[in-house]
């Protein structure tokens, strides 16, 4: 899939990043990918219990074919696949990092207002 190169006004770079991480379940994708060295298919399948397999299958491609993780063998089972991030991929630990911070601070914010 061929990405857009925004070279304009600002608010252009955050348009870049959000074509990358876009989607409702990439950046928890990623989120579990950075809690590990490499995930497979079933184990993100179980983490994340409420996206649909087709929805796994097609949000890892995406961030495959973007060049942010790669698949490969597993160590122990040939037949495996695990997903893991490619150096690419690990430049968005900082964005991903500032989400969970700030996901968890609202959480927070919100049970204090119940």
């Amino acid at each position: 899939m061929s990405r857009e190169i925004y070279d304009c006004a600002a608010g252009c770079p955050v348009q870049s990043t959000v074509q990358i991480i876009a989607g409702k379940w990439k950046s928890v994708i990623l989120y579990h990918l950075f809690q590990g060295d490499a995930t497979r298919f079933s184990t993100l399948d179980r983490a994340i219990p409420s996206v649909t397999a087709r929805m796994l299958a097609l949000q890892l491609a995406q961030l495959e074919e973007d060049g942010v993780i790669a698949k490969q063998d597993s160590d122990d089972d040939r037949r495996a696949t695990e997903y893991v991030l490619t150096p690419f991929g690990q430049t968005l630990a900082p964005v991903i990092e500032a989400m969970a911070a700030w996901g968890a601070a609202y959480n927070a914010r919100e049970k204090e207002r119940v």
